[in-house]
């Protein structure tokens, strides 16, 4: 995973954050200046900026992303606020006396960085209705068949609900809107018992009550309890990011932008893929056919500029099993199973693959 970015060149500042950070166990990326930090400052979990590095990084214009943290030790606070809006800081810490919202933000990261185990696939589709929660899900219940534990995280507010989409709407445990009221650790195994599940599969899900966006802390603690309780996370993205499919993107150790082998689905996942690039290096593209008008695999990937992670064609009455309340790829066979299937061994989950702890 990218590090924490940390812009100074003040040394008193320099050595406050980094002894911080080394005593809860965090490495912090740092560059004197905007030009050294401009290639790794969209793709940082978290952005620290120097009170004395803030006009500079406002004059280089640097990318607006969310996660940027203004932190000062000389100015009045009114002064870090101008500061702060100058450089897009959606918070701002003064020491000594703001020191424990840095603290918080640290422990946080150092939760997710050390995390252990299980590894991530983020799901994206190019345009709606593209089948990307359909993947999600059959990639998380093609991991249950070949002995895996997975996760599968419905990130999607304004989704139908991953645990529609695995026929498991009826299955009592927890959705996101518990786990965003809880606070502090929590425990993995707990954690997963308490979500719906099935055999090796859980699924933490959106409700289908009033939409609304997803907290980046709590995304943060499902993937620190998939990442160290299951063998495989799998988070379902929304087209339109918020802080908490960032946050997803940058812990995935693969992204994947499912297209139709469609000319306008095309230009679309061009726009969706542009807004995704700033925060992974992972991203891979997924052709679902049918190809009305004959686009092939290679095509499309070459138009988009990303390598293939695979490609399927129509299956006969997936839908239909669907309807009935069928999770995707439940049976094993058939061309969704057989890609989830090689999307698991290319990351290292095949059937030799054993559980996590």
């Amino acid at each position: 995973m990218h590090r924490p970015l940390l812009v100074s060149d003040d040394p008193a500042l320099l050595d406050q954050v980094i002894d911080l950070a080394a005593r809860l166990a965090l490495e912090l990326d740092v560059a004197p200046g905007p030009d050294a930090a401009r290639h790794r400052y969209p793709r940082a979990p978290l952005v620290l900026i120097g009170d004395e590095a803030a006009p500079a990084c406002a004059r280089a214009r640097l990318p607006e992303r969310p996660n940027v943290m203004l932190v000062g030790r000389v100015y009045a606070l009114d002064r870090l606020a101008v500061l702060a809006d100058a450089v897009g800081a959606d918070q701002v810490v003064q020491f000594p006396d703001g020191i424990h919202h840095l603290v918080d933000e640290f422990l946080r990261l150092a939760t997710v960085d050390t995390a252990v185990g299980g590894r991530v696939l983020a799901v994206v589709g190019g345009r709606g209705g593209a089948g990307a929660t359909v993947l999600a899900a059959g990639l998380a219940v093609t991991a249950g068949t070949v002995g895996l534990n997975s996760l599968l995280v419905d990130a999607d507010p304004l989704g139908g609900g991953a645990d529609l989409v695995l026929g498991w709407e009826d299955v009592t445990g927890l959705r996101w809107p518990a786990l965003e009221s809880t606070s502090g650790a929590v425990d993995p195994p707990a954690l997963v018992d308490a979500l719906p599940r099935r055999g090796g599969v859980a699924v933490l899900s959106c409700d289908r009550g009033a939409p609304g966006g997803l907290p980046h802390e709590a995304m943060a603690t499902a993937l620190d309890a998939g990442r160290r309780g299951r063998d495989l996370v799998v988070a379902d993205l929304p087209r339109r990011l918020d802080d908490a499919a960032v946050l997803a993107l940058r812990a995935a150790d693969r992204v994947l932008l499912v297209v139709p082998a469609e000319l306008r689905a095309c230009v679309a996942a061009g726009r969706v893929a542009a807004t995704l690039t700033p925060h992974t290096d992972a991203l891979q593209v997924v052709v679902r056919g049918p190809a009305p008008g004959r686009l092939r695999t290679r095509h499309i990937a070459s138009t988009l500029g990303l390598p293939v992670a695979g490609s399927v064609r129509a299956e006969r009455g997936l839908a239909r099993r669907l309807e009935r309340g069928r999770p995707p790829a439940a049976g094993g066979r058939g061309p969704l199973a057989a890609l989830c299937r090689r999307i698991l061994g290319d990351v290292g989950l095949g059937h030799g693959h054993g559980a996590a702890a």
